[in-house]
This record gives C-alpha cells, structure tokens and sequence, in this order.
C-alpha cells in the first residue's frame, strides 16, 4: 500500500474534472452563434442580471452581518439548545429549495404565520424584489454560517483570554480579535454564499414568482428561455456563468493578497 502508482490519484481526478468542466466547455461552445449579443444586449438579459446582481449582492451583506455573529455564538458560547440551534442553522442547506419556498409563504405569504398580520399594516412581501433577497438569503445564508464557524473555532482560546486580561469586552474581542484572525475562512463563506444566492431558482419561483425586471432574476430568466429555446437558455447561461467567473477571480485575487 506504500507503493501506490500515481494514476490512483490522476485518473479519478481526471474523471472529476471531464464531469465538471466538459458541460462547461460544451455550453460554451454551443453559445456561440450569429444570434449572441442579440440575446445577450437583450433588456430581458440585462434586467435579470441586474435584479440577480444587485439582489445576491444585497443576499450576501445580510448574510455577513446576521450570520458572522450567530457562527461566534455557536462556537464560543455554551447554552441549552445549542445542538438544535445549530441543526436548524444547517437545515436549508439539506432542504429542496422548493420546500425552502413553500415554508417562505406559509411564514411570509398573505395567509402564513407573520404574513397575515403584515397584511394588517398593508405590507406584502410575496412576489416582490424583497422576496428574492429573503429567499437567497434563507438558502445561502447557512454557508456564511459555516464557513465562519471553522474559522472561528480554529482560533486558539487563549487570545481570547489574554484580550479580556487586558480590559477587552465581548464586542472588542469579536471585533478586533476574532474577526480578522477568521476573516479568510468568512470571506470562502461569502463566496459560497454568494454564488449560492446567485443560483437560486426553486424558492425564488414560489416565493418570489418571475415577474420581468421586478422578481425575474437571471435563472429564472434562463428557465423561460429554454421553454421558447434552447439558444436563448445556452446564451443567458453563458452570461452568468462569466459573471460568476470574473467574481470569484476577484475574490480569489483578494484572498490571496491577505
């Protein structure tokens, strides 16, 4: 067994790799045509991507805000229900984003638990632009959460204590301690959860439906592409697929410079 041949590692990567970059290749190769910057330069294309931007975007800055603190909780505090508290954290992960947009609407929707009281205030949430973000954010929030939680728990403890021996608080510790020691394991959550939000199709559907330049984010637009064709589907993957590429470049490049 100490004398393995190299292919035990090449070939299954190979296969890994083919499996991965092969559909790539070919959706690229089959994007190209006369009929490409029509569909791209289209307002249909240009408005999704857009909405799918500025929304995934705006999904990502509530992520890091709300699950930055909640991953510091998880790892550094002890309290009752911790273990659930943390499945429950998880659990959109494991969940069909279909089933994440039914539980949006029986919580949020006009009828559901918190909904019909907003109705009271004359304030629906459904089938609007800020349904897109809560249904991004429900679904890749839980990578920020996790990714932070490895790199908070990394952290040797007694940097904590050797701050609070020199007067730091909860709040400074967090801040000027823990934060920056795990701000690169964070930053790999806010690219999961970034490309996550920007992908998001099932629970956007339901919760948010796929009104044009209001709900239609860019898979969704890409979904009524393929119904009326194929090219315009390939086109408009295409696009954010370049998109998604020249965003992780720049994070990868910030990554690498800190």
């Amino acid at each position: 067994m100490s004398d393995l041949p190299s292919w035990v590692f090449v070939i299954p990567s190979l296969a890994l790799i083919v499996l991965i970059g092969l559909p790539l290749l070919a959706l690229v190769w089959r994007s190209i045509s006369k009929d490409f910057f029509t569909y791209v330069l289209s307002a249909t294309a240009i408005e999704a991507l857009k909405l799918s931007l500025i929304t995934s975007v705006i999904s990502v800055v509530l992520a890091l805000v709300t699950g930055t603190p909640l991953a510091y909780i998880l790892v550094r505090w002890k309290f009752p229900g911790k273990m659930l508290l943390d499945m429950l954290v998880d659990l959109p992960v494991v969940l069909p984003p279909t089933v994440a947009g039914i539980a949006l609407l029986m919580a949020f929707g006009r009828m559901g638990i918190l909904g019909a009281w907003l109705s009271v205030l004359g304030v629906s949430i459904p089938f609007t632009t800020a349904a897109v973000v809560m249904a991004q954010t429900f679904v890749s929030a839980p990578f920020l959460v996790r990714s932070a939680k490895i790199g908070f728990a990394a952290i040797d403890p007694q940097q904590q204590e050797a701050a609070r021996l020199e007067g730091a608080n909860e709040w400074q510790v967090f801040r000027y301690i823990m934060v920056p020691l795990a701000g690169r394991a964070v930053l790999t959550g806010v690219i999961m959860t970034w490309t996550r939000a920007l992908g998001e199709f099932g629970a956007t559907i339901l919760f948010a439906g796929n009104l044009e330049g209001k709900t239609q984010t860019m898979p969704l637009a890409i979904y009524i592409g393929f119904e009326q064709s194929t090219q315009i589907a390939v086109v408009l993957s295409v696009m954010l697929l370049a998109v998604s590429l020249v965003f992780l470049a720049l994070l990868r490049k910030f990554e690498a410079e800190n």
